[in-house]
């Protein structure tokens, strides 16, 4: 197969960080995973092949190294090529799962498709909650709700704590919407609280409430139900959501690990500080707001600077103004 042009320079600069640190790089901290990703671009899939082989069955760092992998616009073509030099490998077959998946969320190949190259990658690999978690994140954007809790619910058999599943589960209940108001009674809510008490102390699941909240606020927000701007919202600042974003600053202080710990730190631990600074910030404690925002560092995320319809650099940045005093 025939390599991809080189990345021209608008491209280049969209995948650089920009110039006041910022980036919303979906690989978060993981260097060697954006090394990876960008030899997967070129045509060079060993590179995938070893990162997956090292990562073994760390499944929260295997779904996210996956994920990134595929969400490339070659991904599909390099997964393929891979599969025929070596058809027997369930990386390959995962990872061609997930490329086809992020295809058929953006409308260029068909769901049924997907799904048929997801279970066969969990027929390859039937301990492995990865193929579910593509499963998933198809169900997410063309499936039921049905759909969507038999998918969860095969990741969170092969391993209960899968932290990208349970943020997914917790964006589509958060969708269920009745009447013009929010419900504290809210199943999304409900599903948080039971998977933070399940979870081992030191799981980043402790996070998850305050997440449901950032996604509730998304929905309410686009029905109307709250202002588009959160600093306009007391969605933050009644009783029930300062006792969830306590507590979960409260894990944070007691579990956060030094970034510099090589492997010991969850994969996806930037993404839980962004909804933590985030809900921090409307709530008004800018102090705590400022120290998990030195410790996301440049790693920002889109989701929840964006919400509801927001242009997430320019939230990130005054996020860090008000906390920070800087851009």
């Amino acid at each position: 197969m025939t390599p991809p042009p080189p990345l021209g320079k608008a491209a280049r600069a969209a995948r650089s960080r920009n110039k006041d640190g910022v980036t919303f790089d979906p690989a978060l901290d993981d260097a060697e995973l954006a090394t990876v990703r960008d030899a997967l671009a070129r045509g060079r899939w060993s590179e995938a092949r070893n990162l997956l082989a090292e990562t073994g069955d760390d499944w929260d760092r295997r779904g996210h190294r996956l994920v990134v992998l595929a969400e490339g616009p070659s991904s599909v073509a390099w997964a393929r090529e891979w599969q025929l030099a070596e058809p027997d490998s369930p990386d390959a077959a995962a990872l061609l799962a997930c490329a086809t998946v992020f295809r058929a969320v953006s409308g260029k190949d068909s769901p049924e498709a997907a799904r048929a190259a997801c279970l066969t990658a969990a027929r390859m690999a039937p301990a492995d909650p990865s193929p579910w978690l593509a499963v998933l994140i198809l169900a997410r954007r063309t499936g039921t709700d049905d759909e969507r809790v038999r998918a969860f619910d095969q990741v969170r058999a092969r391993h209960r704590d899968h932290h990208h599943a349970h943020h997914l589960m917790a964006a589509c209940l958060a969708e269920h919407q009745k009447g013009d108001r929010d419900d504290p009674l809210h199943e999304v809510y409900d599903f948080a609280a039971w998977a933070a008490e399940q979870a081992p102390a030191d799981s980043p699941l402790a996070v998850l409430p305050v997440v449901a909240h950032a996604e509730r606020y998304r929905v309410l927000a686009r029905a109307g139900v709250e202002p588009g701007d959160p600093a306009r919202s007391g969605h933050w600042t009644s009783r029930r959501a300062r006792q969830v974003m306590k507590a979960a600053f409260d894990w944070w202080l007691e579990w956060d690990v030094d970034d510099n710990a090589a492997g010991s730190a969850h994969p996806r631990r930037k993404a839980d500080l962004n909804y933590l600074a985030h809900a921090k910030l409307h709530e008004g404690r800018l102090a705590e707001a400022a120290a998990l925002l030195t410790r996301i560092g440049p790693h920002a995320t889109r989701a929840p600077w964006s919400y509801p319809d927001r242009d997430p650099a320019k939230a990130f940045r005054a996020a860090r103004r008000a906390a920070l005093g800087s851009a």
